[in-house]
């Protein structure tokens, strides 16, 4: 066989390895893992800003907001799968699909949620909150030290929530009942957060992406992604590898 002959049999072997891998990493995307970035301050403590996660896709079945572009393939989910009270789950905004965004779930259908004197009630039995330390955030939109931190413990599940203040307005609301087949989203960061309290309102199960899983790359002091030279001096190591509670 002639050299060049060789080459081009090289080169298309490449490319033919080149397309395979992609569409393995498609697959892995669509189906069961997603990689997603914290956008901002809504979660904290649980999630930082410069926080990158995993989202498992397969764990609440497969709508068309699993897909890439969304197409309009099909209505409601297959597969489908129920978050638990607790769980930290990717969504897309009931009033414009084409954001995402990533709270908790705290109610699920046919629940009654309110939240009185900062206190979360879900079917008029108050969710345990009791003081965990505080909380320094480095999130340049949001810099505060000392916030006062609450632990809270949800159908068996601990995290911990922040509560700055005192009678704001998301610390008393009306009961909100979950109507069937949607669920009540709230985010940790409780006096600093756009959640199902507010205009999110109630999240369709068509609209669920997945569950956050694990926390595998964090960058601190606003460092981008692409200021790689930045890593080794931001880098949050201690968050490596955390799993998402």
């Amino acid at each position: 066989m002639s050299e060049k002959k060789k080459s081009e049999n090289s080169f298309w072997e490449t490319v033919s390895v080149v397309i395979q891998a992609l569409l393995l990493a498609a697959v892995i995307r669509t189906l069961l893992f997603q990689p997603f970035t914290i956008p901002s301050g809504s979660m904290m403590p649980t999630l930082l800003v410069g926080d990158y996660i995993f989202v498992n896709k397969f764990a609440y079945g497969y709508s068309k907001y699993s897909m890439p572009f969304s197409p309009d393939l099909f209505e409601g989910r297959i597969w489908e799968g129920e978050p638990k009270r607790g769980d930290v789950v990717v969504f897309r905004f009931p009033p414009n699909p084409s954001i995402d965004y990533i709270k908790r779930c705290v109610g699920l259908p046919g629940d009654r949620i309110q939240v009185k004197e900062g206190v979360l009630y879900v079917n008029g039995n108050a969710v345990p909150k009791v003081p965990d330390g505080t909380f320094n955030s480095d999130y340049a939109r949001d810099l505060r030290d000392d916030i006062p931190v609450f632990k809270e413990t949800l159908d068996g599940v601990n995290y911990d929530t922040l509560d700055e203040a005192q009678g704001t307005l998301g610390d008393n609301t009306r009961e909100f009942i979950v109507p069937p087949g949607h669920y009540f989203m709230m985010g940790d960061n409780r006096d600093n957060s756009a959640d199902s309290r507010f205009d999110v309102g109630f999240v369709p199960a068509e609209n669920l992406v997945g569950r956050a899983t694990i926390i595998f790359f964090s960058l601190g002091n606003n460092t981008s992604f692409s200021e790689v030279w930045k890593w080794p001096f931001n880098m949050r190591w201690d968050r490596l590898f955390k799993s998402v509670d």
